[in-house]
């Protein structure tokens, strides 16, 4: 029996929470054999449901489920991991949206890690995050000078900059790239995280933020986007 409206949304996010890609993945157990993000996804365009509302009503909700579980340490990682690749599968069906301008990113951000550190996962999934919450993402890679990232606001005039840093050898290259930034472009926010990195860190350096988690860093942006609208 075909789905309604309502309860198609639902199952986009209830997918997204669990982590089913498609009706072929093995993950998770439960729903082995049950259609995935990828299905519905494809299922709810077909049924006339406007892009948009796939996005905020079943993407969006999803992830938000899965970030507040992530903060509140109810899932881990492997499982946030499921989560966003599922997310990637039904944004790769919405993106000729994006392009053709019938859904609108809520704001840009770029990120990077710091110049000197190599590491890599936890900004990608910080990326997938926002991704799947409605921002574009640009992505500068790891190792990156402040130079480059101001080369990249200038190019792409963002919302926002992400610096991530998982060692203490390294955090220390963020004071210069946050002011650096700051200095070039003070409208722009900058955000900081890692392991090493602290709230009287970010304050110390005159970052704008620090969050430990997604979730935090994804509120954050959400208020800053709406007080520049309202502004």
């Amino acid at each position: 029996m075909r789905m309604n409206k309502n309860e198609l949304l639902k199952k986009i996010a209830f997918s997204i929470e669990k982590g089913k890609v498609s009706l072929m993945s093995p993950h998770p157990p439960e729903m082995e054999g049950e259609k995935g993000t990828d299905e519905l996804t494809r299922e709810a365009l077909d049924s006339g449901i406007p892009a948009k509302e796939i996005l905020s009503n079943g993407l969006i909700i999803g992830m938000q489920k899965v970030g507040e579980q992530f903060r509140n340490n109810e899932i881990y990682l492997p499982d946030v991991l499921m989560a966003a690749k599922s997310m990637t599968v039904g944004m790769e069906h919405l993106e000729p949206y994006f392009k053709s301008g019938d859904i609108r990113y809520k704001g840009k951000i770029i990120l990077g890690t710091v110049e000197g550190d190599l590491h890599d996962i936890g900004k990608k999934i910080v990326g997938m995050f926002f991704e799947g919450n409605g921002w574009e993402v640009i992505d500068c890679g790891v190792d990156v000078s402040g130079d480059m990232f101001c080369e990249a606001v200038k190019k792409n005039r963002p919302n926002a900059v992400g610096l991530s840093a998982l060692l203490t050898t390294t955090m220390v290259s963020m004071e210069g790239i946050s002011k650096e930034i700051k200095l070039k472009y003070p409208e722009v926010k900058v955000i900081i995280g890692g392991a090493p990195v602290t709230m009287g860190f970010a304050a110390k350096i005159g970052a704008d933020a620090y969050f430990p988690g997604p979730q935090g860093a994804l509120d954050f942006l959400n208020i800053a986007c709406k007080k520049n609208k309202t502004g």
